[in-house]
């Protein structure tokens, strides 16, 4: 299996790296695209590599789709190319895991009418003014969709995420 985590500087660091070393723990290889290849840096400074940019990423190659929160989000939603590799695995059911702000993402995809998710307390009128179902809950699963609220949620997040890919891997 193979996942891609977007981000951009800024994202959130726990919301970066708890997924990108879990998934590894579970055997997935993992990539992660931003705007250009290279260093991203984190919010409170941490770094991770960017090995692909949006533009390069062909879903296709791709299992899974992770988007972590802080203000990654808000220059993620800004890229066309990210926003149409998010549709992709949408619309091919694919396993996406979302946190914190990173249902800015799917807003600005238009993905989150009648979805029940949750997210940062602070995004809850974008995700309701876009048709989506907030609850505010650890963590909540709508079909091929899982998302969660804030770093503290990280454990119940990946817990329920992984549980879910349990199923697919062959």
């Amino acid at each position: 299996m193979k996942a891609l985590i977007i981000t951009e500087n800024e994202g959130e660091d726990l919301e970066v790296l708890y997924p990108y070393y879990r998934l590894q723990e579970e055997k997935v290889e993992v990539h992660v695209a931003s705007s250009k290849k290279g260093v991203v840096t984190l919010k409170h400074g941490y770094t991770i590599n960017a090995d692909l940019s949006f533009d390069e990423v062909d879903p296709e190659k791709f299992d899974i789709l992770v988007i972590p929160g802080g203000k990654g989000p808000e220059k993620v939603r800004l890229n066309s190319h990210a926003i149409e590799l998010t549709r992709d695995f949408f619309n091919k059911n694919k396993p996406v895991a979302a946190i914190c702000h990173g249902p800015q993402v799917l807003i600005s995809a238009n993905l989150l009418k009648g979805r029940t998710v949750t997210s940062w307390m602070g995004i809850k009128d974008d995700v309701v003014a876009a048709g989506g179902n907030y609850r505010d809950e650890p963590v909540i699963r709508d079909g091929n969709l899982v998302t969660s609220r804030m770093p503290s949620d990280l454990p119940v997040w990946m817990n329920e995420f992984i549980t879910g890919l349990k199923g697919l891997k062959q």
